[in-house]
Parts: C-alpha cells; sequence; structure tokens
C-alpha cells in the first residue's frame, strides 16, 4: 500500500510539474499548512473543521481589557513558536521556484515571516506580520520582540508559564489573567497595542489586496499551497481566478472550499514542493532561470 501511494504521490507531483512548465509565471497563494513543518500549528483539520477553539476576534479584542489580558499573557507563552521557528523545505522550493522564473510572488495568508526569511523575493503578507505590534490610538509600530520583553518584566510570575503552542503566536493555556499587566502605548500614553496582523472579524486593507490581486492578474495560473481557504480573505483569489479562466493547481491535504475549482489538485503535504523543484530543474537545461532579463 505504501509504494502504490509513494507511486501516486509521484505521479501526481510530475503532473504539478506540467501545469508549472505549461504556466511558466505563477501566483502562488500558501496558508498554514505550509509552516506546520516548521513547528507552527495550523487551525484546521483534514476535513477543514476547527482543530481548536477559534482565534481572537478584533471586536473582542478592542474592547476587552480583560480579553487583552488574556490574550497577552498567552503570546508571552505561545509565540515562542513563531519566534523560534525557521522556513522548511516548502519555503525553500518556492524561493527557488521564485529564482527560477516560475512564480511571479507569494500571497500568503500566514504572519510568520517565513517566506521572506527562505528567500522569497515578492511576497504579499495577507493578514500582516506578527513580529510587529501598532498603537490602535497613534498608529506607532514596536517590534513584538521588545513588546514582550516588557511584558515578561511587568509579568515575570508568567516567564516560565507551560502550554502547548498554538497557531499565530497564541498558546493553550487557562488561568487567571486578571493579574496580567499590559502596558499602553508608549508614545501616545494609553493606546491599544495590538499585533500587526489581521484578526478574525477584521478587514485586509484594501491596498494589501489590490496588491495581491494585481499579481494574481500578471500571472499565468494560481497555485495553492497548505490552505483549505476556508476563510474569505484567501479563497476569493480562488473564486476571481475561477470566474477569468485562469487556471488553479492546489497542493494541500484534505478538504478545501475551492475543490471543484481545480484543474489539478494533489493531496500531499506543501513540503513535497521540494521534489516538485527538483522536478522542474531536472527538465531544465543546467537550471537556467527563466525569468526575463
Amino acid at each position: 500500500m505504501r509504494q502504490a501511494t509513494a507511486a501516486t504521490q509521484t505521479h501526481d507531483l510530475e503532473a504539478l510539474a506540467d501545469f508549472v512548465a505549461r504556466h511558466p509565471r505563477l501566483a502562488v497563494l500558501t496558508g498554514a499548512g505550509i509552516s506546520t513543518a516548521s513547528g507552527i500549528p495550523d487551525y484546521r483539520d483534514d476535513r477543514g473543521d476547527w482543530k481548536r477553539p477559534p482565534p481572537m476576534q478584533h471586536q473582542v479584542f478592542m474592547a476587552s481589557h480583560a480579553a487583552r489580558q488574556r490574550y497577552w499573557a498567552r503570546a508571552l507563552v505561545g509565540f515562542r513558536a513563531l519566534q523560534d521557528a525557521t522556513p522548511n523545505a516548502a519555503h525553500q522550493a518556492l524561493a527557488r521556484l521564485e529564482a527560477l522564473g516560475h512564480v511571479g510572488g507569494v500571497i500568503t495568508q500566514n504572519v510568520d515571516g517565513l517566506h521572506q526569511r527562505a528567500g522569497s523575493r515578492r511576497v504579499i503578507d495577507l493578514h500582516g506580520r506578527a513580529d510587529r505590534v501598532r498603537c490602535m490610538g497613534c498608529g506607532a509600530r514596536r517590534m513584538r520582540h521588545d513588546l514582550h520583553a516588557e511584558l515578561a518584566d511587568r509579568n515575570p510570575l508568567w516567564r516560565e508559564a507551560g502550554a502547548r503552542a498554538g497557531p499565530d503566536g497564541d498558546a493553550d493555556l487557562e488561568a487567571d489573567f486578571s493579574g496580567f499587566r499590559v502596558p499602553g502605548c508608549t508614545r501616545c500614553g494609553d493606546g491599544i497595542y495590538k499585533p500587526d496582523v489581521v484578526f478574525f472579524g477584521d478587514s485586509v486593507p484594501r491596498a494589501t489586496v489590490e496588491a495581491a490581486f494585481a499579481l494574481q492578474a500578471e500571472s499565468d495560473a494560481l497555485l495553492v499551497v497548505g490552505s483549505s481557504l476556508m476563510v474569505f480573505s484567501g479563497f476569493r483569489f480562488a473564486r476571481a481566478a475561477a470566474r477569468e479562466g485562469q487556471p488553479i493547481a492546489c497542493l494541500n491535504l484534505g478538504r478545501t472550499r475551492a475543490d471543484d475549482l481545480y484543474a489539478l489538485k494533489v493531496q500531499a503535504p506543501a513540503e513535497a514542493l521540494a521534489a516538485l523543484c527538483e522536478m522542474l530543474e531536472d527538465a531544465s537545461p543546467r537550471g537556467i532561470s527563466r525569468r526575463p532579463a
């Protein structure tokens, strides 16, 4: 059974390599599944259902000091998973495919910055970056590790709290958070610090959406990697591609919201991109870049 499964996966990857070769400039849309091999948990199972309670809602975070205490206490523990994560073979393969001219750019729903650290040059962070925070009052930005150092100093008993890390720097931690001290903005004095990311219930900035659609419009096809597309902010690009007659391929384990839109779907983990990259390099004479001068 394993041999048959391996043979089937190889055949499917060959079909995906052919898809990439026939569509020389791809827009790639990535989700949490591309970062799980880096130790960052994902939100959903292979049926597209939640694995854990839904994440913090924007309106709740902004309206409730208790919610912010809970959020930042859990983040002080869970953010280590994002902070310590390094790019995996899938991130590196996409950067290599960009260098070879197969990929025009990456639209990522992730907030971990691993595409950039792997060497991808054109990356649109659809949901922002978790390594920065922003004051919701005056707009001042601050590096997250700096805020976490202040949180740790103000809440020394939480330094060694242990819990299982969750997606996007959260942690499965339940406790009395009422004594957790959350600082206000150092510039305006009392502004609320929020990670510079799009929480559930918030909207992706218009300029970011426009940049993503511009990348998709100049591409020959769309490749979805490691995403169930259950969130509309990602699904909209598959829907737009289908509406415009742009071919879509998918590399993902399990069901996605756009399963009826794909020209090709490969059921495999995102790390299979490394094997795909090797196939394309072997098919290209001496690995010569296809990117126009």
